[in-house]
């Protein structure tokens, strides 16, 4: 007989029982620890949910709970999941697919710790000698000051003390690498006075505060048109300096036009402005490289402090495989540990599949797959086991030839005694994993039960959704769509692209691809996108708060509240959440917010409105026998034959709720807040709204992302009407059923970065298999079983 389990080892199992956060009806299933899990189902059937918002959400909830109700009050509160029971939780990691942060200031580099160790390397080595690590960051500014203080020893008596830190920041653009340069036109009208709207910045309107601050300072006359102002009044219009000014008996700070959008606008991260703000911005304003540090961000002496004639801008400028083959050369035994873990770091990069990137990248300009990479540097060397890696999606961006890379990796943090959690769509991931469990049947309301758990064998053979389309491979189309013209790209030589020409056809279904970092992204939206009748729709997150929803989301609230107006013969703002008709008791939440001090803020469902966040008043007007609660209440479907006919016919709505139907959301609750999506949602909800605008040309940036093997078809079907209507689709995708099914393929490579830039092939998905000359093409012949 075997020695008995010692009881420390009996907890192999993450025990759920009684889920029911979201859509989830009462889930209860164990996980084994220290397996790979992967996570499947039709998108919006309740993974996430289930693994994110119940398992992960509760392991740091807990790990939050264990500081002082201090520490508390400075972190994220969480709400306790919508679970009876959870055992057997360890900490949990958990690495999205959120894009990183846009700070301007934010570098790959910086947001590693490979900038921070670079900067150690060359405070050593660097030759000439010129300070600190600190003299090497562009995020440091060279500051000096001198004065009295009074020192008591014993005695009072006055010392002259000076103060100097030597900063690494270029003094020109501030370390941001490029200056701005403001189109004046685009501020104001020359032809009108302040008076009558000269200003033509969104939010300053004639008779608001900002432009009355403007107009009563008294430096010059607001009714007379800018283009007779005086100099003197020309200049303190635009560029005075802060100075205080007696506003309606109140002081007040007035500064020109020009630094107060300088402050108030761009220094913001452009992309989380508001569509209409953002706009604006790239009117107005041009972003040139700064001509003093030609863009690197560094004062002159970090810039002259050199390796082995490498500056710290050269080395964060170069591929870090290269960079990695520099530092393996460097023989330095004084900072023999600082270069051991610099080697490994970068090294970790090439393994992942990023050795194409330069730290310099602005880590907002990286995508989701990109980003979740980077996050994922950090863990594979991590010396931490027996902890739960949460992925979401983590082969998204990757072409079939990175995914068999990713899937190493996922298998390295399992073989470290960690249990990984996956949520995934690909066959190919799915194939690795130890345990799978399905989420189900459908999405929303008809999904949420675990369907199947068990091996992947038993998947094959379960009948479920997944099941049935696990072993699904495209076939070759047996006749593809002629061009009908073709826009001409020449020399295209942005980011990493040689000089390339192209044709891309119009009339027909392209498919850009290429491994990634291979130049796909580059070579369109550097391009091509750029053209006035383009729509493009790209890998960018939805921003939206709890109070938004797909109905205010897509612009449908809007002729729903005007029929709920017209038939009941009041006004369109009584039936917003947002505006007269909110409930007065939660303004229109439908949940109060109860603080308590240091600890968790508490969300109770408002007693007042019962979670229908509008008045009984106006809940007392209908249209066709419904009040507006009930009508964001219904499903897209539902609300879809609602306005269709009847009563409640209103055209305006209808075209809307077509659109959502056409791209596979018809399940999706009208006043569901967006922060509930998934990724998958959230794309189609983005490709619903896109769809409205007017465009010939419409450039897809990797649709199907957090789509199920069962969405694809419904999204290929999607584009083929979009074609067969006489539009132009171009695709960024590495998808083989999307490649499959194109007219025209456009394949970037070899390789990535330095080693991509060039175009390999393009032709029919057909040539392409029977050439089978480029990674693409052995990858496609081989899913279509060529």
């Amino acid at each position: 007989m075997g020695e008995a389990l010692h009881p420390a080892d009996q907890h192999d199992l993450i025990r759920v029982v009684g889920a029911n956060e979201n859509n989830l009806k009462n889930v209860s299933l164990d996980i084994p620890k220290r397996r790979l899990t992967v996570f499947t189902g039709v998108s919006g059937s309740g993974k996430s949910s289930l693994v994110f918002s119940t398992i992960a959400a509760e392991s740091q909830r807990m790990i939050n709970e264990t500081y002082s109700t201090f520490v508390q009050g400075f972190m994220p509160s969480l709400a306790r999941p919508e679970v009876d029971r959870l055992e057997g939780l360890t900490t949990a990691i958990i690495v999205s697919q959120e894009r990183m942060g846009a700070n301007p200031r934010s570098t790959l580099g910086t947001a590693t710790d490979a900038n921070a160790m670079l900067r150690m390397l060359f405070s050593r080595l660097g030759e000439p000698h010129v300070g600190s690590p600190n003299a090497y960051s562009f995020n440091v500014p060279s500051v000096s000051a001198s004065g009295a203080i009074t020192v008591e020893k014993g005695t009072k008596k006055k010392e002259v003390v000076s103060f100097n830190q030597l900063g690494g920041m270029c003094p020109r653009c501030d370390g941001t690498g490029s200056v701005t340069d403001i189109d004046l036109s685009q501020l104001f009208d020359e032809t009108k006075s302040l008076a009558e709207g000269a200003i033509t910045i969104p939010g300053y309107n004639a008779d608001g505060w900002y432009v009355k601050l403007f107009t009563e300072s008294g430096f010059f006359d607001a009714t007379k048109p800018i283009r007779d102002f005086t100099k003197r009044e020309r200049d303190d219009f635009l560029y005075k300096e802060p100075v205080k000014v007696k506003l309606s008996g109140v002081n007040v700070t007035y500064e020109g036009l020009v630094p107060k959008i300088q402050k108030s606008l761009l220094s913001k991260d452009k992309d989380a402005m508001q569509p209409h703000i953002r706009a604006f911005v790239d009117r107005a304003v041009t972003f040139t490289t700064c001509p003093e540090c030609e863009g690197t961000r560094l004062a002159p002496h970090a810039r002259e402090s050199k390796i082995k004639g490498i500056s710290i801008a050269d080395a964060c400028a170069m591929q870090i495989s290269d960079l990695a083959e520099w530092v393996r050369g460097l023989d330095a035994p004084t900072v023999g540990p600082l270069i051991g873990t610099l080697q490994n770091l970068l090294d970790s990069f090439v393994g992942i599949g990023l050795g194409y990137l330069a730290l310099d990248r602005p880590s907002g300009t990286l995508s989701g797959g990109e980003a979740q990479r980077t996050k994922l540097v950090r863990h594979v060397g991590s010396a931490l086991t027996d902890v739960t890696y949460v992925f979401d999606e983590p082969t998204i961006g990757l072409h079939p030839h990175d995914i068999q890379r990713m899937n190493e990796l996922l298998v390295q943090l399992r073989d470290k005694g960690n249990t990984v959690l996956v949520v995934e769509h690909k066959p190919e991931t799915i194939a690795i994993a130890d345990h799978v469990v399905d989420i189900g049947p459908r999405a929303g309301s008809a999904g949420g039960e675990v369907v199947y758990q068990g091996s992947l064998e038993g998947l094959r053979t379960s009948g479920t959704l997944t099941g049935q389309h696990l072993d699904d491979r495209a076939s070759l189309k047996e006749s593809v769509r002629v061009a009908s013209g073709s826009v001409e790209i020449r020399g295209a030589s942005t980011h990493n692209l040689k000089d390339v020409d192209v044709d891309v056809p119009l009339g027909v279904l392209v498919v850009v691809t290429g491994v990634a970092g291979s130049g796909k992204s580059s070579l369109i939206h550097g391009s091509f996108a750029k053209r006035d009748d383009v729509v493009t729709i790209d890998q960018g997150a939805i921003r939206g708060s709890r109070r938004s929803n797909p109905a205010t989301y897509t612009g449908l609230l809007e002729p729903i509240r005007k029929a709920f107006a017209k038939a009941n013969g009041v006004k369109p703002a009584l039936f917003s959440a947002n505006s007269e008709g909110a409930c007065p008791t939660c303004n229109g939440a439908g949940v109060t917010f109860v603080e308590l001090g240091f600890m968790e803020t508490v969300s109770t469902l408002c007693v007042e409105c019962e979670g229908k966040r509008f008045q009984a008043s106006v809940l007392e007007y209908t249209l066709g026998g419904k009040n507006i609660s009930e009508v964001l209440g219904m499903s897209v479907a539902e609300a879809d034959e609602f306005f269709s006919a009847g009563e409640a016919h209103t055209p305006a709505a209808h075209q809307i709720l077509q659109r959502l139907s056409d791209v596979g959301l018809g399940y999706l609750s009208l006043g569901q807040p967006l922060t509930t999506l998934s990724g998958g949602e959230r794309q189609r909800l983005k490709l619903a709204v896109h769809m409205g605008e007017k465009g010939d040309v419409y450039v897809l940036d990797e649709p199907t992302t957090g789509l199920h093997l069962a969405d694809v078809q419904h999204l290929l079907g999607l584009l083929d009407r979009l074609v067969d209507s006489g539009k132009s689709v171009i695709v960024i995708e590495h998808h083989q059923a999307v490649m499959a099914h194109a007219d025209w393929i456009i394949d970037l490579g070899p390789g990535a970065g330095t080693d991509g830039g060039t175009i390999v092939f393009e032709g029919t998905p057909g040539d392409l298999v029977a050439k089978k000359s480029t990674l693409t093409g052995t990858h496609l012949a081989e899913y279509v079983g060529a």
